[in-house]
Order: structure tokens, then C-alpha cells, then sequence
């Protein structure tokens, strides 16, 4: 079995690979080439770090729950917005609140089944960021996190279904299942 699992896991599919560069890539370009056209090299609050992180989960483990459309978008906003009110509660004390965001974040990704790791940072991010970000309040979840998310999202959902061993997400169905469970 070990044998298995380790000849398994070591496997190279430099198919897989490429699609994964390719969204990857495409993804974090755009989101950076937006920011780029509309801030100038100091501002740079449009690309942030967790969007780093999203890009492993729904380029390189594209069948993973916690990569999900779900996951991806409902994750992120709900860690923004969990950000920047425990920055509005705690503005002074970065370790205190930091601790408080991400720790609260993860609750509620759990609570409401959008369990997505990078979301965590952006959270936190709410919270330690430059003063372009937490000036931003509660634009920051509209912007650079809804709307990062949604050029990541459409990334994914063009480049990953190129491939006809790649699919995604993982339930083309998984609008209808959503309807069913939270209706």
C-alpha cells in the first residue's frame, strides 16, 4: 500500500500542470493588471495576499471542497466582513484584534459550511494591512475582496472546464444543491 500511495503521489500530469499555470497566471495577472490601470504602484490594495492562497485551492486542487464556488466567494466575504468589525471594535490592539478576526472568521466559515483557508488571511489582512487598507473599512469587502474573488472565480470557471479531465466546480449542479440546502 505504501508503495501505492507514494508512486500515487508522485506522479506527474503535466497536463494537469499546465491548466493549473494557465489559471493560476491568467487569474492573478488580471486581478494585478486591474489594480495596476486603476491605483498606482503605492496603493496596490486590489491584489491581496490570501488571493495567493485561492489560487492553489481552485487551480491546483480544483476537486477540493474548500475550493468550491461556495467555499471561494462566501469564505472570503465573510472573513472581510468579520475583518474589518473586529478592526472597528479593536483599532488599536493589531495583536488582539488579529487574533480575534481570525479566530471568529473560522466559527463562522464553519458555521455557515464556506470553509475556505485563505479566508483567514484576508481577515487578518482587514486587520494588519497598510493604512490604504484599513482606511478602506467596509469598502475593503467589496473592494479588493468581492471583486478579486470574481475575476478568480470567472478564471476558474473558463480555464478549468478547457481540459476535458478537469472540471469545475466539482458539481456542475452545485447552484441547484445550494438552492435545495439553504432555501
Amino acid at each position: 500500500m505504501a508503495r501505492y500511495v507514494i508512486y500515487k503521489e508522485t506522479l506527474i500530469d503535466f497536463n494537469d500542470h499546465f491548466w493549473t499555470f494557465v489559471g493560476s497566471f491568467l487569474g492573478i495577472a488580471l486581478i494585478g493588471y486591474i489594480n495596476n490601470s486603476q491605483f498606482t504602484q503605492a496603493d496596490n490594495v486590489f491584489l491581496i495576499g490570501s488571493f495567493g492562497a485561492s489560487s492553489v485551492l481552485i487551480y491546483g486542487i480544483i476537486n477540493s471542497p474548500l475550493a468550491q464556488p461556495r467555499n471561494l466567494i462566501g469564505g472570503h466575504l465573510i472573513c472581510a466582513i468579520v475583518g474589518v468589525t473586529v478592526h472597528k471594535i479593536i483599532p488599536d490592539q493589531i495583536w488582539l484584534a488579529s487574533a480575534f478576526a481570525v479566530s471568529l472568521s473560522i466559527v463562522f466559515m464553519q458555521i455557515t459550511k464556506t470553509l475556505h483557508p485563505p479566508g483567514g488571511a484576508t481577515a487578518l489582512i482587514a486587520n494588519i494591512g497598510s493604512e490604504k487598507i484599513t482606511s478602506l473599512g467596509y469598502k475593503y469587502v467589496i473592494s479588493p475582496v468581492l471583486t478579486g474573488v470574481l475575476v478568480l472565480l470567472l478564471v476558474a470557471l473558463f480555464v478549468n472546464n478547457r481540459a476535458a479531465h478537469r472540471h469545475y466546480p466539482k458539481n456542475k449542479n452545485w447552484y441547484k444543491i445550494w438552492q435545495r440546502r439553504y432555501r
